[in-house]
């Protein structure tokens, strides 16, 4: 029997079967949650017109609640803190300006964690169409938060945009992070290519999760044969979406502008070797510890094939520390969640 655990092929049929699960399950919770949600806009509309037209205070939420707790003791969700989150959620959206194929199709709970991350729409209308696109948990969207996401999707340096079809290098580009977070591995900053790349594949599912939505893995120090010569690619993926091959190369140190020179080469090995002719050129991608913009710049311009440049940090920076909630504030929302509301994580 012909080993197929590890082909394109089968990677590529897995991971549509997945995401096709993945969505379904997704979409099944979110037609329970759409009325719910709903519901919870108007009572905050309510709340707030009446709070505008009669000047009432924030009394009337609390003898809000009592009534409609007595009234419906069956429902769940009507506590003084909920009625509080269905106030701000009318305040701070209006579906005029963002559309019934937006807020409404999320988890209430997503919703509320993204009320206490956010104060600007701007940021939480972006983590609200990922979380659909993506049908991201709760779990993973707070991750995605704490990492700073909003900041790094789609900001890399590549050359794509002369190097790949327009109806290619826009979807490539949103998928590439200018930086990646690697503090799962909990390596130290001067830690080996090596040492990175067997502690990615340790945590291959986090890696996945930090690479993005749509990405396969098909293997770590991949043989390629080049004339005789054997070849190792650090990192080989396939993107179920893009329908192309990602190679990805690991430096631990600052970027050199050779490095694009091997990468370049792998990408072309991968387009004559592997690519079928319906698959979308290769893409290299180069993470780096370090990376001069201007180098990168320079090292790209004259290129022909579609390269990006990216960096990865063992933690934070300090820039996006200050923009995003802490775990500990997470963690607090979580404990002090009120009991007649647990069933809307």
């Amino acid at each position: 029997m012909t080993e197929i655990i590890t082909t394109k092929d089968y990677m590529l049929m897995f991971n549509d079967i997945k995401k096709d699960i993945q969505t379904s399950r997704v979409r099944a919770a979110l037609n329970v949650n759409k009325e719910l949600t709903m519901l919870y806009w108007r009572i905050g509309k309510s709340i707030l017109e009446k709070q505008k037209e009669l000047g009432w205070g924030s009394k009337v939420i609390e003898q809000l609640s009592q009534d409609l707790k007595h009234t419906f003791p069956d429902m769940k969700g009507f506590s003084n803190t909920n009625l509080k989150y269905m106030r701000i959620y009318a305040l701070r959206i209006s579906f005029d300006e963002i559309g019934p194929q937006a807020a409404d199709q999320i988890p209430w709970g997503h919703l509320r964690c993204l009320f206490d991350s956010f104060k600007e729409n701007e940021q939480l209308f972006w983590y609200i169409e990922k979380t659909i696109e993506n049908g991201w948990s709760r779990n993973v969207l707070v991750m995605q938060i704490e990492s700073g996401a909003h900041l790094r999707l789609g900001k890399a340096q590549t050359n794509f945009k002369d190097t790949l079809p327009k109806t290619s290098s826009d979807l490539a580009q949103q998928l590439i992070k200018n930086e990646y977070n690697f503090d799962f591995l909990g390596l130290d900053s001067d830690a080996l290519e090596k040492d990175i790349e067997k502690g990615l594949m340790t945590h291959i599912q986090k890696f996945l999760l930090e690479m993005g939505i749509g990405f396969a893995y098909l293997g770590s120090q991949y043989k390629i044969n080049v004339g005789g010569d054997d070849f190792y690619i650090d990192m080989l993926f396939y993107h179920t979406r893009l329908r192309c091959y990602f190679v990805i190369e690991l430096k631990a140190g600052k970027f050199q502008p050779e490095y694009t020179g091997k990468l370049g080469f792998y990408v072309t090995a991968v387009n004559r070797q592997l690519k079928h002719e319906s698959d979308k050129p290769t893409i290299g991608i180069l993470l780096c510890k370090q990376a001069n913009k201007l180098v990168v710049e320079y090292a790209l311009q004259e290129n022909k094939q579609p390269l990006g440049v990216a960096s990865y940090t063992s933690g934070l920076p300090d820039e996006y520390q200050k923009l995003i909630p802490s775990q500990e504030q997470f963690q607090h929302l979580l404990d002090t969640l009120p009991e007649d509301e647990k069933d809307l994580k």
